[in-house]
């Protein structure tokens, strides 16, 4: 007892603890600050149900001189101890990170990204670590609130906080927060994070729902937030530290108004240049000029760059607000020109080129066996794919050099996003034996390469004969605001990406939404504008699919000639056995004598596969025949395989002999069995009876040997 009271003492000497609670989706979620990680600038410990996650942050106190940018750093990592778990490998240590891992931090990323201030350029690193993992609650959502407090609480420069959720939509009715069974029979995964007052990104997976449904759910996932941003900052009115001091503004207004007189009219003329790399360079040599007039002031030289693209923000943005055409000439609502072609490989098992506009995708699908499913050793268990979806995005593709072979966060991002939109239209596993592979090779860009990839997956798989429910199409729609006016724009290039303030994605079929992807560059969007946005984008979307409905209309009826043919056949659990044999010997002389592949699990299901369609109907037979069981009076081709002075034991099912006594060898009396048949003669027999013990009684005299018909019993009886 004397114990526990020093150490209740010790603890409140060590530590200043503070701790926030309440009730959200059926479930206890805390925040704790105050005992762990003290000596980052922010540390919390954000708990829902038992999974725990340490957020912190930290920030350099100085930025770098004539730095431009906001180098923020978001890790979200996965300990295995967290379920109890040790690592595989070698090494017993956790490696790269997983897809999840890069995945959940770029969930995290772009949420808090725009909340910070322009001129707050410092290094900033937001570290969240998975400590406990229940099985139930993913720990995604709870990095993402304990990020946004962790951040409220450091003092940094954070216009925050922000709150996440996820919803799921089952039986007309939205969930918040579905524990994995419930979200099994979701329509819906979608998570949404903004402020108490706007959304500001939206990542879901959906299966084929209506716009109202989608828009319905953003926003039920943004009210149902509000009691965690209350809770955020209710710990921050305790636990916050001192905000640090921003960077003063200088008045920069008069050479604002110096770079305008040297660049405005050739960025204006720049930007009516409708091809790409034409207007870039064009740009590029307005730009050239501006720093040339400043290469004597070395006090001014490194702020035209941000008062450069400052001003080319204002032109195109106001071009769009009052009502001119955009970069390239088109109006709000209209869709680059597309050409979509199918079988562009004559050996891949599908192949698509699409290109739409300056974007193109070549995408290429293989189709493999069981073998090459994808084993996922995942915090809350391993599991095996056997649909995978790979995006590169090559220099070349921008017109530019680089690195070549890395797989980046934003790679795994855009294939995870077309990967979601594709899977509501899958057939299933037990329809479709088939391990899928897409690759999509970015081979040009200018906007939007991701929706490419999904419009090109999608008719890759149709070409090489995946019976897909229903093509997908998928579009990029950006946003224009300034004050109460804004323009929504379909089919966004790279440029008006880029001083936009909204990446809109959306993917579907004729029937609905598969997919949905929004990140806002500023305080957040309304519902109006969201609304306006998927109007706008189910017009655009069902524009496109009718132009890929030029190139392939639907799954080809057979798959490509290359592809490996797999069939399936179900058998007895009980015989399972009998087919693998003692130490596998049945099935490895299966597959060394027919060249077919096999697989077998549990149930019984098997999976044959070969590419030659013969060596799959010898692989089936010879299973039949295993598992087959005799029928009493019926006939059957067989091999003698044993001579006895009593009879002949002939191999007339599968592994399966039976006897063939002296007396039913011919119409005649027999002397000697090696008269009528020897060992390895091809005979037909008919079953006369099975016993109790299995032993199997036939007859040749019965069948006519040459046609394999029944004829007369001689003996009064026909057989």
């Amino acid at each position: 007892m004397e114990g526990h009271r020093l150490h209740d003492r010790l603890e409140v000497r060590m530590f200043e603890i503070y701790r926030k609670t309440i009730e959200w989706g059926g479930r206890s979620l805390t925040l704790e600050t105050g005992r762990i990680a003290r000596q980052a600038d922010g540390a919390v410990v954000a708990t829902y149900g038992e999974t725990s996650v340490l957020c912190t942050v930290v920030a350099a106190r100085k930025a770098e001189p004539g730095r431009d940018f906001f180098p923020l750093t978001v890790n979200y990592q996965e300990k295995t101890y967290a379920a109890g778990k040790i690592p595989g490998g070698f090494f017993k240590r956790e490696g790269r990170p997983s897809e999840k891992e890069t995945l959940t931090s770029r969930l995290i990323d772009r949420p808090i990204r725009p909340l910070f201030p322009a001129e707050f350029r410092n290094d900033t690193q937001v570290i969240c670590t998975v400590l406990s993992h229940d099985m139930e609650n993913d720990p995604d959502i709870v990095a993402m609130v304990g990020a946004s407090a962790a951040l409220t609480l450091s003092g940094i420069p954070f216009f925050g906080p922000i709150g996440g959720a996820r919803v799921g939509y089952k039986d007309g009715a939205y969930l918040l927060n579905p524990v994995p069974a419930d979200l099994e029979q979701s329509d819906l995964d979608l998570i949404v994070a903004g402020t108490q007052d706007a959304v500001l990104m939206v990542e879901s997976e959906a299966s084929e729902l209506s716009e109202e449904v989608m828009l319905g759910a953003v926003l039920y996932g943004h009210e149902q937030m509000q009691p965690v941003l209350d809770a955020i900052i209710a710990l921050a009115e305790e636990a916050a530290k001192e905000p640090w001091d921003l960077p003063t503004k200088p008045d920069l207004s008069a050479l604002e108004a110096k770079v305008s007189e040297l660049a405005a009219a050739g960025l204006e003329d720049a930007y009516s240049l409708t091809e790409k790399q034409e207007r870039r360079n064009r740009i590029d040599a307005v730009k050239a000029s501006v720093k040339e007039a400043f290469a004597d002031d070395a006090e001014n030289a490194e702020k035209v760059g941000d008062l450069f693209k400052k001003l080319e923000k204002a032109i195109v943005r106001g071009n769009i607000l009052k009502g001119k055409p955009r970069i390239d000439g088109r109006a709000l609502d209209q869709v680059r020109p597309i050409l979509a072609e199918v079988g562009v490989l004559p050996r891949a098992h599908g192949s698509a080129l699409f290109t739409r506009g300056e974007t193109q995708a070549l995408v290429v699908t293989t189709l493999g066996t069981g073998d090459d499913e994808q084993i996922v050793d995942a915090l809350d268990g391993s599991y095996r794919e056997h649909f995978m979806l790979h995006y590169n995005f090559p220099p070349y593709s921008v017109g530019e050099t680089g690195r070549v072979g890395f797989t980046g966060r934003r790679e795994v991002g855009h294939g995870k996003l077309a990967w979601r939109a594709l899977k509501a239209v899958l057939p299933s596993k037990e329809s479709f034996p088939y391990t899928i592979r897409i690759v999509s090779e970015i081979t040009e860009s200018n906007g939007s390469s991701s929706m490419a990839t999904v419009c090109g997956s999608s008719l890759s798989m149709m070409d090489s004969g995946v019976p897909l429910a229903r093509p997908v199409s998928g579009i990029a729609m950006g946003l224009i605001k300034e004050g109460d006016d804004f323009a929504v724009l379909s089919d966004i290039l790279g440029d008006e990406d880029h001083l936009g303030d909204m990446d809109f994605k959306v993917a579907g079929t004729e029937k609905g939404i598969t997919s949905l992807q929004m990140d806002i560059k500023i305080a957040g969007i309304t519902g109006e504008i969201m609304e306006k946005a998927l109007a706008q984008a189910h017009g655009g979307r069902a524009h496109i699919l009718g132009e890929m409905n030029k190139a392939l209309t639907g799954s080809r009826t057979e798959l490509s000639a290359n592809a490996p043919r797999i069939e399936t056949m179900q058998i007895n659990k009980e015989k399972i056995r009998e087919v693998i044999g003692t130490g596998g010997k049945v099935i490895r002389e299966i597959v060394e004598t027919t060249g077919a592949k096999l697989d077998i699990d549990d149930d019984g299901l098997i999976k044959i596969s070969s590419s030659d369609p013969d060596a799959i109907a010898r692989a089936r037979a010879w299973i039949e025949g295993i598992v087959a069981v005799p029928e009493v009076g019926r006939i059957y081709a067989g091999k003698v395989v044993r001579i006895m002075d009593f009879g002949a034991f002939v191999n007339f099912i599968g592994s399966r002999d039976g006897l063939v006594h002296i007396s039913e060898l011919a119409d005649h009396r027999v002397d000697k069995v090696t008269d009528i048949v020897k060992e390895g003669d091809q005979v037909k027999v008919q079953v006369l009876d099975i016993d109790d013990r299995g032993k199997v009684r036939l007859s040749m005299r019965l069948v006519d040997q040459e046609t394999g018909q029944p004829r007369e019993d001689s003996r009064g009886a026909k057989g």
